[in-house]
């Protein structure tokens, strides 16, 4: 992820990952509901009254994207106001969900899982995913940007896309999958359960509890209205 998306006190990394989730699922539980838009909307509100204005914004252009993309699809395929509406809540109900995620800072997730005694598969798994998709939009930057500067030509030619973008793309990557292995390794990461220690602590604070409580609060409003 962008740097300039992380926000200096991010809510309880647990409780983030936590109300991402219901947010996602009662987003798709009453994605056919009226009350889903206002449920996404009250949700996308509480990210920016708790520092997440940045990942807001963020979202802002993928998610008109989608859905205009979606709404089309569906609404050529079904002719169904009400489908094509309940397509557009599932899109934003993905896209407000990964708000904190964006924000989040891997290493306050490695810390708060390691503290919780969380097993270190699952903590590793989840430092790798977070790293991974910024890098490989980076990847991807330098490779289209090599293209550019030898004349490569077209990107839509399957010829060239296939010789002078996917073939180097793939060859980074293996090399810098290498390069994590090995910079786990040599920072003594190991799927064993082994005893560690936690260089700074995340601490459970008194806004994270009442984030989570305005996130229970909203999705159970969103059940009943």
């Amino acid at each position: 992820m962008s740097e300039k998306l992380l926000v200096k006190r991010p809510i309880y990394p647990v409780i983030g990952l936590v109300s991402s989730i219901v947010i996602l699922v009662f987003g798709l539980i009453t994605a056919k509901s009226a009350a889903c838009i206002w449920f996404l909307s009250g949700m996308w509100m509480l990210f920016l009254a708790f520092g997440y204005w940045r990942s807001c914004l963020a979202v802002l252009p993928a998610a008109a994207l989608l859905c205009a993309v979606l709404a089309g699809i569906t609404y050529a395929i079904s002719k169904d106001v009400q489908a094509t509406y309940a397509a557009v809540n599932r899109i934003l109900a993905i896209c407000v969900a990964v708000v904190p995620g964006l924000a989040l800072p891997p290493i306050d997730l490695v810390r708060n899982f390691s503290t919780l005694r969380v097993p270190r598969v699952i903590t590793l798994g989840m430092m790798i995913t977070l790293t991974f998709f910024p890098l490989l939009g980076g990847e991807v930057r330098q490779v289209r940007e090599a293209m550019k500067t030898r004349g490569a030509g077209s990107f839509f030619s399957p010829q060239i896309f296939y010789r002078a973008f996917l073939i180097p793309l793939v060859m980074r990557l293996v090399n810098i999958s290498d390069t994590l292995a090995l910079s786990v390794e040599t920072r003594g990461f190991t799927k064993e359960a082994t005893d560690c220690s936690v260089y700074k602590t995340v601490n459970l604070r008194p806004v994270d509890l009442l984030f989570f409580l305005l996130v229970l609060t909203g999705a159970v409003l969103a059940v009943v209205l």
